[in-house]
């Protein structure tokens, strides 16, 4: 026989008289705890109580004791199992570790009995503390075929550092003078305050947290140094991080608040969120978001499909996406920017020299897509060397205000490449933009003035509910719009399809900028209400013409449809086609209640039979 240890809860109602129980006899061992030496008496004699609920078959006991100590050293707990929670003494109370361990199993009889009085609990005073250890020994568990639960509780002095390891419960701490090192092998990890008190432990340099688990959550609310956190497949969630940060998951998500040091972020598919940090940060996920709010150094980004934000980063910034969007709403350094398919949108501004005059770029800088467009825009006292390249579509491709005075050369046959340069008030660094075959749009920066405010507004606004949503106050921002700036209101959801904050952004930028919204060719084909097929003309029959014809069009917000150009096919095939589709209806897109356009395309395939 075997006993099979899990981590799990009853019932809602047992547990809530389970710890009624447990703050009852913690609270009552507050006034006149049993009395424990410095040299490490026994703990007290294990009591064994009634089950809470009377439905109920388990069989459960209490240990509890007092450990004398001094503030400013260390709770070492180990455990084989069982959740564990840590809280410190109240204000003015003497410096001792209080524990009360509470020990539960389905066995029954003399079974039951049996099994609690085999737990070995051991706790003593040490040099350095206090140390805890739990274990059910090994034979106990060929004796009964039953379940093992135990819960700690612990209270330290407020300035204590804790080091607890559990091979499978979940960890709580309220707040912690000195440092932690936690450990589980699947639970969750739920922490205060780290480091309140400043206490320092040479052997770690500095006040840290070191958390892991294999598998559940983390949140941290703040720490006075260093944080490493590492989970197998968890979010992790935290406060404010004074010193530098390393944070992995396997899976999940991570938010950060404030990182006043280093940080080292990596997700295996989750979305990555850091609203301020001072200095270097590299971030990597595998197929999620990035989204940063004020950078005071320089970024590494890279995601394998999702998109990347970022508010403002004052140093050099590379990143790289896989197919999703870049949009920067401030970049103020050296810019190297890549996706295969998305969008890149960029607000370049360096920062004016001390003694004013013209602005320059702190380096070379290069933003490049695949498919999709790149819109930037500029001050007019930028000095740069703009070099821009679209591989495929011709002249029309490259859009520029009139004053930039472009030069551009393009193909004789107008579907080749296209390459524009410019010289900004006498130059400076290169800006070189390069897509293959979408549009490079470049704009001055007070072009847009209203609507810059209101996407960073936006994103304030969607950082500060990201943090909210794991219990974390507001961050001050002193770029563009702060804290204080009114909520934007949320979009309605849209009776075409619900969108990630992202694609919203992102849909905004592309309505401003092309009259209407772009839309894949095969989700065009589902709002069509009226869509005659064109007829072969008799005339291509004839002369055996067949093909695929390829338009651009445009619904717009009565519902007409219209081309705009012909983007593939024979003239002969094409005129069909046009005449077909200026018969067609639609339903425009509806975005926050209003009627927007819609601009895709369609393929006709004219085939003799």
């Amino acid at each position: 026989m075997s006993i099979r240890f899990q981590q799990r809860f009853f019932s809602i109602a047992h547990h809530v008289a389970l710890f009624q129980v447990l703050a009852f006899l913690f609270s009552a061992a507050l006034p006149a705890p049993p009395a424990f030496g410095a040299e490490a008496k026994q703990p007290a004699a294990l009591e064994p109580t009634q089950p809470a609920d009377p439905g109920s078959q388990h069989a459960s006991a209490v240990r509890n004791g007092v450990l004398s100590t001094k503030d400013g050293l260390t709770l070492r707990l180990t455990t084989d199992l069982g959740s564990v929670n840590i809280v410190p003494l109240e204000a003015g109370a003497a410096p001792v570790v209080r524990y009360t361990v509470h020990i539960e199993t389905d066995a029954r009889g003399s079974a039951a009995q049996q099994l609690l009085n085999t737990y070995s609990l051991k706790a003593k005073s040490v040099s350095s503390g206090v140390e805890i250890t739990g274990t059910l020994p090994p034979q106990a568990a060929r004796s009964a075929d039953a379940q093992f639960w135990v819960q700690f509780e612990v209270a330290v002095p407020r300035g204590y550092s804790i080091e607890v390891s559990t091979e499978a419960g979940d960890i709580t701490t309220g707040d912690i003078g000195g440092t932690a090192d936690l450990h589980t092998q699947g639970g969750n990890i739920r922490t205060g305050r780290i480091g309140v008190s400043g206490t320092r432990d040479a052997s770690w340099g500095r006040s840290a947290a070191k958390l892991e688990t294999e598998g559940g959550h983390i949140q941290v609310l703040d720490v006075a140094g260093d944080l490493a956190a590492v989970t197998g497949g968890g979010h992790i969630n935290v406060g404010n991080v004074a010193g530098d940060a390393s944070l992995r998951t396997g899976g999940g998500h991570i938010r950060a608040g404030q990182i006043g040091g280093r940080a080292e972020l990596e997700t295996v598919g989750g979305n990555i969120i850091v609203a301020h940090a001072g200095n270097f940060v590299s971030v990597r996920t595998g197929g999620g978001q990035i989204d940063f709010g004020e950078v005071r150094g320089s970024v590494h980004a890279q995601t394998g499909g999702g998109g990347i934000r970022v508010m403002y980063v004052s140093g050099p910034m590379e990143l790289e996406s896989s197919s999703g969007s870049i949009c920067l709403t401030r970049v103020a350094g050296a810019l190297q920017a890549a996706t295969s398919g998305g969008t890149i949108t960029a607000w370049i501004n360096p920062d004016s020299p001390p003694g004013g005059g013209n602005v320059r770029l702190a380096g070379a800088s290069q933003l490049a897509s695949g498919n999709g467009d790149i819109i930037v825009f500029l001050p007019r006292n930028l000095a740069a060397n703009i070099d821009a390249t679209v591989m495929n579509g011709g002249q029309g491709r490259i859009e520029a205000d009139p004053a930039l005075h472009l030069t551009t050369l393009a193909a004789s046959n107008g579907s080749g490449p296209v390459h524009a340069t410019a010289v900004l008030n006498g130059g400076g660094a290169p800006l070189k933009l390069k897509t293959t075959a979408g549009k490079i749009r470049l704009q001055f920066l007070d072009s847009e003035i209203a609507f810059h405010q209101m996407l960073i507004s936006e994103q304030v606004d969607r950082l500060n509910k990201r943090m909210a949503e794991n219990g974390f106050p507001p961050v001050p921002f002193s770029f563009g719009a702060g804290p204080t700036t009114p909520a934007l209101p949320e979009m309605p959801p849209s009776s075409d399809a619900k969108m990630d904050w992202l694609d919203s952004w992102l849909m905004n930028l592309e309505i401003s900028f092309r009259g209407g919204l772009t839309e894949d060719s095969a989700e065009f084909q589902k709002r069509l209400i009226n869509f005659p097929k064109p007829a072969y003309p008799a005339l291509a029959q004839r002369a055996g013409l067949q093909g695929v014809v390829k338009l651009q069009v445009r619904v717009k917000k009565d519902g007409n449809v219209e081309v705009q150009k012909l983007l593939e096919g024979d003239p002969a095939l094409a005129d069909a086609a046009i005449a077909a589709v200026k018969q067609w209806r639609a339903r425009p897109a509806l975005i926050n209640g209003k009627q927007v356009e819609v601009i895709s395309t369609v393929t006709f395939n004219f085939q003799l039979h």
